[in-house]
């Protein structure tokens, strides 16, 4: 014997629209996890101040959903739809100098404040280049707030560089967001 469900809408346990039916058997998937982006830094990042957060320039976008990262001019994720959001980031540091990297921090500023970090402090045993990731769950309005990488490095000697894409077929300092709920 065989079941038959029918429903008009189907929803997930966040009460967020999965499917949705014009009532004459046509389907509508909907859109849960967008406005999604992810993108790299494509080519090195040099001249940045010595113990100092400074924005990293992800210039490259692999995908937007929803033309929602900008970036040419600002750098920045600004989602037109609330919810919370699942961010990923890594920074690769590097120090002009073999054992330079005294400290090392991959930061997310949402609105122009931290918002995240993930930090590296090596104590003696300097090095010179450091990847630190750094994956958090934020919330946004999904109208004014926006979200921006930054990158802190304070090296012993010489000058620190947001390192870009060596290869084609691997990302090295990255940045991206998926909306997971509302």
């Amino acid at each position: 014997m065989a079941s038959i469900i029918k429903a008009n809408q189907l929803q997930d346990f966040g009460g967020n629209s999965i499917i949705t039916s014009d009532g004459a058997g046509n389907l509508t998937t909907q859109k849960i996890n967008y406005p999604a982006f992810f993108a790299y830094l494509d080519l090195d990042q040099s001249g940045i101040t010595d113990s100092a957060n400074t924005k990293i320039n992800i210039d490259t976008k692999v995908f937007d959903t929803d033309n929602c990262y900008d970036n040419v001019t600002n750098y920045r994720f600004t989602p037109n739809v609330a919810g919370k959001y699942l961010f990923q980031a890594a920074g690769v540091l590097e120090s002009s100098s073999n054992s330079g990297v005294v400290d090392f921090a991959t930061l997310i500023y949402k609105n122009g404040s931290i918002a995240a970090q993930s930090q590296t402090n090596p104590s003696a045993n300097y090095g010179k280049k450091f990847t630190m990731t750094l994956s958090v769950v934020l919330e946004a309005n999904g109208t004014t707030d926006y979200f921006e990488l930054f990158g802190y490095g304070d090296v012993a000697s010489g000058t620190w560089t947001a390192k870009g894409q060596p290869a084609s077929t691997r990302y090295v300092t990255y940045f991206g967001a998926y909306r997971i709920g509302s």
